[in-house]
């Protein structure tokens, strides 16, 4: 296997600066390309991302670029743009990403056209790219800023997991690797659907016994669906799963939950892209196939689709029946 040197990150949103900025901390010479030439030249000229990530300056190691060849060219390539355009920037490197590199998705979410898991949208959209995931609980601004963060890296090719974990990781920037691709993946989606539940029982003024039963009861749909995908269990409790969960549901710097908490207060999302409002009627697509029992998910769709109220919902989900705990 190829040493693992320069890295190029696609995408120079929050995310993909944070990213750019984690690489180039970890010793590697970093090629951060973004489409919009204004964006380019301010980032270039001033070395701050004000549009997306103000106040943080880029490492110095960071190249920013408009040529997607450029950014290609690199050992590997971190891919840090939404799920639901993940198939298209994947595509725009099908012809140009020599062959065998890893292609590291960042998104968290579930294609809605296809039902496709991030991984396979890489490997349908760029055939000869080396696809990998990369979740876990990180807020951009943290990971741009140097905080101490942990985040799972995953390949189906173990060594290779390992090897990008190690050429990303830091002091501050810890990776943890694993060949369990899909555990990942499952994690990252499922856990943005259920914490805009938790922040519409935040705006509801539901109460602190509320949220904490709504994350365990929320993780446990996240297990028994990731378990009936082939998930493993020690990938779904850790770091990309009940870790991502932990941080995105009791924190209004997740998107996901200011997008509940909004619902839950009869306001106006703020009109930031919220992942888990486009993956909800997927995840519930995909458990409905198997049998998957996930009435907070359900109640999600239902919801962010308008064809149920927040009363009507959490009324419902109050009426279920008793059972065991499971």
């Amino acid at each position: 296997m190829a040493a693992i040197n320069s890295i190029g990150v696609i995408g120079a949103g929050a995310w993909g600066t944070a990213l750019a900025n984690a690489a180039a901390r970890a010793g590697r010479p970093v090629r951060l390309w973004a489409r919009d030439p204004a964006l380019v030249a301010a980032l270039a000229a001033a070395r701050v991302n004000e549009r997306y990530l103000p106040g943080v300056s880029l490492e110095e190691a960071v190249a920013v670029t408009p040529d997607l060849a450029e950014a290609a060219a690199c050992d590997a390539v971190l891919l840090a743009v939404p799920a639901q355009a993940s198939r298209e920037a994947a595509g725009e490197l099908s012809s140009i990403l020599a062959r065998g590199t890893p292609l590291v998705t960042c998104a968290k979410g579930i294609e809605r056209t296809s039902s496709l898991f991030m991984t396979q949208v890489l490997a349908e959209a760029c055939p000869r790219a080396v696809p990998a995931i990369l979740s876990g609980p990180s807020f951009a601004v943290d990971v741009a800023a140097g905080l101490p963060t942990a985040v799972t890296l995953a390949a189906e090719d173990g060594a290779l997991a390992r090897d990008l974990a190690m050429a990303l990781g830091s002091g501050a920037f810890r990776l943890y690797h694993t060949d369990d691709v899909r555990g990942v993946e499952i994690g990252g989606a499922a856990k943005n659907v259920l914490a805009i539940a938790a922040g519409i029982v935040a705006g509801r003024g539901l109460g602190a016994s509320a949220s904490a039963a709504l994350i365990a009861r929320g993780f446990a749909e996240l297990m028994r669906f990731g378990r009936a995908y082939g998930a493993r269990a020690e990938t779904l409790t850790g770091l990309s799963g009940l870790g991502d969960l932990i941080l995105t549901a009791s924190s209004t710097q997740s998107r996901n939950h200011a997008f509940g908490l909004a619902l839950g207060r009869g306001e106006a999302p703020d009109g930031k892209l919220a992942e888990g409002a486009l993956t909800a009627q997927v995840l519930v697509r995909l458990a409905r196939e198997r049998g998957i029992d996930m009435p907070l998910a359900e109640a999600v769709d239902q919801v962010v689709s308008g064809t149920c109220d927040i009363n009507a919902a959490i009324g419902a989900l109050l009426a279920r029946p008793q059972k065991a705990e499971s």
